[in-house]
């Protein structure tokens, strides 16, 4: 860890990662399918203790970002701040995401809902067939309705983007699949005038099948998430971030 006196860069921060990178962890992060090449084994919790002694160092989240390191990559999403990111970089971020699904569906998407280009990428970014930026498509897409209030959201757009997913998403790409029964969830559950529409989406693509690697985690059933949410009066209810 670079001292107080010292000023951190992206190559200390990058040894110092290396240094504290776990086999376990690693191992870990692989079978959620991060490309073990690209992955030291840090613990999240450990890059949030990082991330306090670095905030608001916008430069270097992006230099550390373009490592291509798993871990500096989403030590970088924990420090950038997405509403002073490029159309350009925000691009650069989702295409860089390949390999790293959890770059791509989490560290992706905190910065470009925080973007005033969010919506408007997510849009470009679903039409992809690039599997992590159609991910980091969906995602923010998640984000956006999960934390703007429904009057600034377009709401024939997402009842037609309900459609879109209703229609294709047994063939689209394995994570892709998954992040779109995400949408469907997210808006049944944030939507409250789309509840209706999300339930009849989810419904009728019933079950969703998607490759989660060597793990013991589920798809959920995007209907009965959306009705736990209304059971629980959780409908409606939005979110200050998605970050975590």
């Amino acid at each position: 860890m670079p001292t107080a006196t010292s000023m951190p860069t992206a190559a200390s921060i990058l040894a110092d990662l290396k240094s504290k990178g776990k086999e376990g962890t690693r191992k870990i992060y692989a079978r959620h399918g991060m490309d073990p090449a690209r992955v030291y084994g840090v613990s999240v919790a450990e890059l949030k203790l990082i991330a306090k002694t670095i905030r608001k160092q916008q430069t270097l989240a992006l230099e550390l970002y373009a490592t291509g390191i798993m871990d500096a990559m989403y030590l970088a999403g924990m420090v950038a701040n997405g509403a002073q990111m490029t159309r350009a970089q925000l691009d650069t971020w989702a295409e860089g995401a390949a390999g790293l699904p959890m770059i791509a569906e989490t560290t992706v998407p905190w910065v470009a809902v925080e973007s005033p280009y969010g919506r408007e990428l997510a849009l470009q970014w679903i039409q992809s067939s690039k599997e992590q930026v159609a991910t980091s498509g969906w995602n923010t897409l998640s984000g956006l309705v999960a934390t703007q209030p429904d009057s600034a959201l377009d709401l024939k757009e997402i009842e037609s983007l309900l459609n879109k997913v209703e229609k294709g998403i047994h063939t689209a790409p394995n994570r892709v699949r998954h992040t779109m029964n995400g949408f469907l969830i997210h808006v049944g559950t944030y939507v409250q005038s789309l509840v209706k529409q999300a339930k009849a989406a989810a419904r009728q693509t019933g079950v969703v099948y998607v490759d989660m690697g060597e793990t013991a985690c589920e798809v959920p059933s995007a209907a009965e998430r959306i009705e736990k949410a209304e059971a629980e009066g959780r409908t409606g209810q939005k979110k200050k971030t998605i970050r975590c």
